[in-house]
């Protein structure tokens, strides 16, 4: 089978390999879709996944195959993985991206997400990504059916609108609740979606890119703001009486996002991290404690969000034609890294291995 191989930072080829065996309680899929992220960019760039971690100089080992936002069809599998999945041959799929220990702490106590293994597909060589004409779901995985009516890249979405709704609930958003997304990207997209279905007061969408900010009110922004050119702090403290917004959900990974997060909330305000950083953020933490006394949360991957996700794609209350801006066959997974590194030409490129 074809398969993108990394070889390196800025260094992936399109290689032939053989197609991988299915052990028991795995599944062999045929991919139709996959997706490019901030993280894959990040790991083709060669950035640390830790600062400083020198023994660990990039994100993606050599040899791996990237890709770990997917959709595809179930070839193979044995009765074990059928009965634990309730699949069969035939049927769509996606598979979480992190493939659970299920014996570690976190996973024992239902956070599973933050498994100390951490073994996300793509990323190591032991769980290989979907940047390839089949790829293996192991025994471990998350597994869920997807609608066949949805064209592969929408289905393959399923993967960065569940990190999106996993955001949302972090931020604990209630009825009369200012809510800002900041980056209309994939997941602020996403993001702007989960925070006007929980029916806050007004959800507030902020980047430089018109296309984005069009796409934000579709998705259900209330109002949209460049903050290039329009002063974010003046707007949101004339809607809130001089207060700030409740909620700020950052989704840009752009290190001039965060104190302006910090500015934008008002006392006792929540703030959401979720964007993938390629530098380091500084800020006068003074402003979270002695001046606000602000929550600060993270977010990391999408857990017990993807029944969700999916039911909302299905749904079809998202613009997914215009989400999902490009589909190029994965001989063209070059051109794919490049429009996801410009930031501007495009929203969600996915790559058509089949």
């Amino acid at each position: 089978m074809r398969a993108v191989i990394c070889h390196g930072p800025r260094d992936y080829r399109l290689e032939e390999i053989p197609v991988p065996a299915c052990g028991p309680g795995e599944a062999l899929v045929r991919v139709e879709a996959v997706g490019i992220c901030a993280s894959d960019l990040k790991c083709y760039h060669g950035a640390p996944k830790f600062w400083g971690d020198a023994n660990r100089p990039a994100w993606a080992q050599t040899g791996v195959v990237p890709g770990h936002e997917f959709v595809g069809e179930i070839v193979r599998l044995d009765d074990a993985a059928a009965r634990r999945w309730g699949v069969a041959v035939g049927d769509r799929v996606v598979s979480e991206q992190i493939v659970p220990c299920w014996q570690c702490r976190y996973c024992r106590r239902g956070q599973y997400h933050m498994c100390r293994r951490n073994a996300i597909y793509g990323f190591q060589r032991h769980t290989p990504g979907a940047m390839a004409q089949y790829m293996i779901y192991p025994a471990e995985a998350l597994v869920h059916k997807v609608s066949a009516d949805l064209p592969p890249a929408h289905a393959a979405f399923t993967e960065p609108l569940s990190c999106a709704l996993h955001a949302v609930e972090r931020a604990g958003i209630t009825f009369d609740d200012v809510v800002v997304v900041a980056g209309c990207g994939p997941i602020g997209l996403g993001m702007v979606a989960g925070a006007r279905a929980k029916h806050p007061a007004r959800v507030i969408a902020l980047d430089p890119i018109p296309e984005k900010l069009a796409l934000a009110r579709a998705c259900g922004a209330d109002l949209t703001i460049d903050p290039r050119e329009q002063d974010a702090r003046a707007i949101i403290a004339d809607l809130t009486d001089g207060y700030g917004a409740d909620v700020y959900l950052e989704a840009t990974g752009h290190p001039i996002a965060v104190p302006q997060g910090l500015e934008l909330l008002r006392k006792q305000g929540t703030y959401v991290e979720y964007g993938v950083f390629g530098a380091a953020a500084a800020v006068d933490w003074s402003i979270i404690g002695d001046d606000k006394e602000l929550d600060i949360r993270g977010a990391h991957l999408g857990p017990h969000c993807w029944p969700a996700a999916i039911r909302m794609l299905e749904s079809g209350v998202l613009p997914m034609d215009r989400i999902c801006s490009h589909q190029l066959p994965l001989d063209d997974f070059q051109q794919g890294l490049d429009l996801v590194s410009s930031g501007t030409e495009s929203v969600k490129v996915s790559l058509l291995p089949s």
